[in-house]
Formats: structure tokens, C-alpha cells, sequence
């Protein structure tokens, strides 16, 4: 890196300060700030366009996958979206202390996709495409028909309809 020294008055000082006073290296051209506080040349503007160029590529291919996950009804990209910005938050810490540290931002992120998640469940409910649990037993009831009708052991019918209501049941627990 180039470091070219300067004086107090010249217009042209990098602009950033520090316990010790303002930086007395001269800024590079087309920034107000020199190399070791971040101005930039043109091949580090370069640099940061692939870079940039480089991390959408990697963000849509992971929003991809995110969104493709079955778990998610619709609104796919803003869950994606948040759950990628939560994983990065997460990957930036380098310990322990780093994850306390960002405990506050990742909750409130977590929050947000709860709130997003919670959005999407009300709108397709709204929409009809959510089935609730009453849908949910006629339709099992429909099963169990088909059931009895090709198995004619009425104590195997009766066992299927018993498991099939209770995986019923279980809908929604956390524990299962």
C-alpha cells in the first residue's frame, strides 16, 4: 500500500481520526480517506464488485434453497432472506463473547421471521389454502374408508383409524 505522509492544512489529508488526532497520510485519489483507512483505487473498486457480484450470485443460489424448503408456505424470499441474514450474523462470530455480543440483532431477526412466517400462515389461511383440522379429519375419514374397503379385517381397520387418529392428534406438537 502506498502511505504518502502530508501536512496539517493540506486539503487532500485523509479525513480520519483516532484517539491520537486526524490521520496525517494523504488521502487517495477520489476518497477522502488513505489505504489503511479504507480509500479506495480503482482496482480495489474492481475487487469489490466481484466480490459483490460474487456474494449475489452465492445469496440467490442459497435463496434458492432456502425458499424451496417444504416447511415454508409462500412469502419464500423474505423468509430466505432473513434466515440467510441470520446465518451470516452467526458466521461472523468467533467466539462465545462475538455471539453474546450479537445475541440482540440475531433475536430480533429471528423475531422478524417469526412475524413473516406468522403473516404467511394468516394470508393463505385467508386464501383457503391452509387446511385446518377439521379439513384435516374428513379427509382422514376418507382414508379410512378406502381402508375398510379393501382390508377386510375389521380389527386392522380399526388399528389404522386409531394410528391415524392419533398422528392426527400429534399435529402441531413440538415434541414429535
Amino acid at each position: 500500500m502506498d502511505f504518502k505522509k502530508t501536512y496539517a492544512d493540506d486539503p487532500n489529508r485523509c479525513q480520519a481520526a483516532g484517539k491520537m488526532g486526524q490521520c496525517l497520510n494523504m488521502a487517495r485519489p477520489g476518497s477522502q480517506y488513505c489505504p489503511a483507512h479504507g480509500g479506495n483505487t480503482s482496482i480495489d473498486t474492481e475487487k469489490n464488485q466481484q466480490q459483490r457480484n460474487y456474494n449475489l450470485t452465492k445469496y440467490r443460489a442459497r435463496l434458492e434453497d432456502k425458499k424451496s424448503a417444504p416447511d415454508i408456505k409462500s412469502l419464500r424470499d423474505e423468509i430466505g432472506i432473513l434466515r440467510i441474514i441470520i446465518e451470516e450474523r452467526i458466521n461472523t462470530c468467533n467466539d462465545t463473547t462475538d455471539l453474546l455480543l450479537q445475541s440482540g440483532p440475531i433475536s430480533d431477526l429471528v423475531m422478524k421471521v417469526e412475524r413473516v412466517i406468522s403473516s404467511c400462515h394468516k394470508l393463505e389461511g385467508s386464501m383457503g389454502q391452509l387446511l385446518d383440522k377439521q379439513a384435516i379429519l374428513q379427509f382422514a375419514a376418507q382414508v379410512i374408508d378406502i381402508v375398510a374397503d379393501v382390508v377386510t379385517d375389521d380389527l386392522q381397520v380399526a388399528e389404522v383409524a386409531n394410528r391415524i387418529t392419533r398422528a392426527i392428534g400429534t399435529l402441531g406438537d413440538d415434541d414429535e
